[in-house]
This record gives C-alpha cells, sequence and structure tokens, in this order.
C-alpha cells in the first residue's frame, strides 16, 4: 500500500445506526464559525435525514484525490500539505458552485452569507461537532475505510431494524421506546445547554 498523501489526515465521520438526525452538530459549527446566533444554515456540516432509519453527518474529508480542488476553474482551492484539509482562497472564490458539484461526499458548501466556498477545518483539531454529538456518533478517522465500514455495517443492519420498529408499531409497545426517547432527551437538553454556555462566553470576549 503506498504511503498517505496527507500523514496527518484527519476528518469527521458519522456512525449512522447512532446518529438521531438531531442537528445540534449544525449548531454547534456554526456558533464557531460565525459571530452571530447558531444558524444551521451556516454550517460546515450537514445532517441529511433519511428518517425513520438512516441519518447521515456529511463534512469534508480531505480527499487525497480531491475532486472539488481539480474542477474549480478559478484555482481557489488547496490543501494544507500534512493534513489535507481544504483552504479556498477568498480572493480568488467565485462562488460558482462546481465544487459542490464536484464533490461526492457533500462536504462542501457555498456560504449563504459571503458566496464563497466553505468546508470543515477540523477546529483547530477539537472539532465542535464530536464534542457536541449528544449520541456520540462523530468522530476523527483517518482513512476513507474507516468511514465507510460504519455506514455498510449500518447498511447491513437496516432490514433488522425496520423489522424490529414494525413490530413496535404492530404490538404498540411503546414503553421502552418512549423511555430511549426520554434518554436522548435528557442528552440533548444537555448539549443544548452546554453549546448555550459556550455561545454565552463567546458574545461576552
Amino acid at each position: 500500500m503506498p504511503p498517505a498523501k496527507f500523514a496527518q489526515r484527519k476528518f469527521v465521520s458519522v456512525d449512522p445506526s447512532k446518529c438521531t438526525g438531531c442537528g445540534i452538530c449544525e449548531y454547534a459549527c456554526s456558533q464557531e464559525k460565525g459571530e452571530i446566533a447558531s444558524n444551521p444554515l451556516l454550517s460546515r456540516i450537514r445532517v441529511v435525514r433519511m428518517k425513520p432509519l438512516f441519518n447521515v453527518a456529511l463534512a469534508c474529508r480531505a480527499c487525497e484525490d480531491a475532486k472539488c480542488v481539480t474542477a474549480c476553474p478559478e484555482k481557489a482551492l488547496s490543501q494544507h500539505e500534512a493534513s489535507g484539509i481544504l483552504m479556498v482562497s477568498e480572493k480568488k472564490c467565485k462562488g460558482c458552485d462546481w465544487c459542490v458539484q464536484a464533490c461526492p461526499h457533500g462536504g462542501i458548501m457555498i456560504h449563504s452569507d459571503t458566496g464563497l466556498a466553505v468546508a470543515c477545518d477540523l477546529c483547530d483539531g477539537e472539532p465542535q461537532c464530536v464534542e457536541f454529538c449528544p449520541e456520540e456518533a462523530l468522530e476523527l478517522v483517518a482513512t476513507d475505510e474507516e468511514a465507510e465500514k460504519r455506514v455498510s455495517d449500518t447498511i447491513a443492519k437496516l432490514p433488522e431494524e425496520t423489522e424490529r420498529i414494525t413490530n413496535i408499531v404492530k404490538n404498540k409497545d411503546w414503553k421502552p421506546v418512549l423511555a430511549d426517547a426520554e434518554k436522548r432527551s435528557e442528552k440533548v437538553s444537555e448539549k443544548l445547554a452546554a453549546l448555550s454556555k459556550k455561545g454565552q462566553s463567546k458574545k461576552q470576549k
């Protein structure tokens, strides 16, 4: 196997079997990157909800063969030589959207306010989306194989999960489902409170 192009490559990967589609990662990201209140439309990670069984969060993978970089007609995109993190030249970027169309992972988007391309930069090594995910569905991985395995493992379990949910509905066995929902709500509340506290602290600085 040839050596990795980016020796320090890391990117945020989701475990769809854990992701509930709550969207807190989007709020955490936009709060970290913005100067105003959290707005998921400005997030560099996006939640795709294929409910009720499959939710994923998409972010830049710092690809070794980054198609977004190749596709950019303005040569506005480059990558950090060690980590592969995508860098966007604000002077060159025209917001043409070619990079968005070229990315096979949904990891780059056009900022709705600036009109420029943006992508995950790992928050200087401490991605806020990972920190505030209430289900611990996000983590840093180093290879595409690691990320894809998490998705394929979840897909393999979908028939079993579909049968489980079908039986719950048929039998009206709501008690364990409601108990699980309550636990999830408690986790979400805790993370939202922590996120709000951090946002207030940021405003005071």
